[in-house]
C-alpha cells in the first residue's frame, strides 16, 4: 500500500512494526508520546516544536534550540520578557521584514504567488500574517469582534466561525497585500509603543462574538508573543524560498 493520504485521523496507540515510510510527508501531525525503536532515519527533515525529544537517549530539543540561537543572534529576542522587549523585537522584525520585501520584489509578479514544495507563497505567507495580527492583536487584545480583511488567511487546521475568511482562490498582487500589511505592522508598533509591563502581565477582555481565537480571556503576553513569534518563523520561511524562486 503505497501513495495513500491520511487526513483528520486519529491514529492513537497505534502500532506499526515492518513498515515502510520511505518519502512519507506528515504536516500538522501529533506526534507526542511517539516511541521509534529500531528506525531507520536517513535524509529526515523535522520542523516544529521540540520538547523532551530524545534521539539515542540524548535530548536534542536544547541542542537544536542553542544551534538555531547562534545561527540567528536576534532569534532568542523573540521570546520577550517585558514591554521593553517587544518593542526591541518588533523594531528588529520590522527591519528584516524590509529586506525579504526587497528580495521579494525582484521576482517576476507570478513568482510572488508560487509555493515551494508545497508551502504557501509569499503572498500567502503575507495574508496569513495579517491574520495573525487581526487574530492576536486586534480581536483579542484590542477587543474588535471582527477585524478581517478579506484576504486574510488563516492555517487550514482551525475551524472558522463568525465569518472568519479563508479565500484560498484569491490572488492579491505583492504591493496590494504590502499595502494591507503596513497597515496591520504599524498598528502593532502603535500597541507595543504604548505597552506596559502590568498590561502584559494582565487577561484580556473576552470577545463574546463568535471567530478567532474563542471567545475567552487570554493572557495579553501570549496573544503578543504568538505574533512576535509568528513574524519571526514565517519570515525564515519566506526567505527559504525565496533562495528557490530566485534560482529559477
Amino acid at each position: 500500500m503505497t501513495d495513500h493520504t491520511f487526513h483528520d485521523q486519529d491514529l492513537s496507540g497505534a502500532s506499526f512494526r515492518r513498515v515502510s515510510l520511505r518519502g512519507a510527508r506528515m504536516h500538522a501531525v501529533d506526534l507526542s508520546g511517539l516511541k521509534i525503536t529500531d528506525g531507520w532515519l536517513d535524509g529526515v527533515d523535522i520542523s516544529g516544536v521540540l520538547r523532551d525529544v530524545r534521539l539515542n537517549g540524548v535530548d536534542v530539543g536544547p541542542l537544536v534550540e542553542a544551534e538555531l540561537n547562534r545561527r540567528h543572534p536576534d532569534r532568542a529576542k523573540m521570546r520577550p520578557a517585558d514591554a521593553d522587549g517587544f518593542r526591541q523585537a518588533w523594531a528588529i522584525l520590522e527591519r528584516l521584514w524590509a529586506g525579504t520585501v526587497q528580495r521579494a520584489r525582484q521576482l517576476d509578479a507570478e513568482l510572488v504567488h508560487e509555493r515551494v514544495d508545497g508551502e504557501w507563497s509569499f503572498v500567502e505567507t503575507l495574508r496569513h500574517l495579517n491574520f495573525a495580527t487581526d487574530a492576536w492583536v486586534r480581536r483579542a487584545v484590542q477587543g474588535d469582534p471582527s477585524p478581517w480583511h478579506p484576504w486574510d488567511l488563516p492555517h487550514d487546521e482551525i475551524e472558522l466561525t463568525g465569518g472568519v475568511p479563508r479565500d484560498r482562490s484569491a490572488r492579491p498582487s505583492l504591493e496590494e497585500i504590502l499595502a494591507v500589511r503596513a497597515d496591520r505592522v504599524a498598528g502593532v508598533r502603535e500597541v507595543f509603543a504604548g505597552l506596559t509591563d502590568e498590561q502584559l502581565a494582565s487577561e484580556t477582555v473576552p470577545v463574546t462574538e463568535p471567530g478567532y481565537p474563542e471567545s475567552r480571556s487570554f493572557a495579553v503576553r501570549r496573544c503578543l508573543g504568538a505574533v512576535v513569534w509568528e513574524e519571526w518563523e514565517h519570515r525564515l520561511y519566506a526567505e527559504r524560498d525565496l533562495d528557490v524562486l530566485m534560482g529559477r
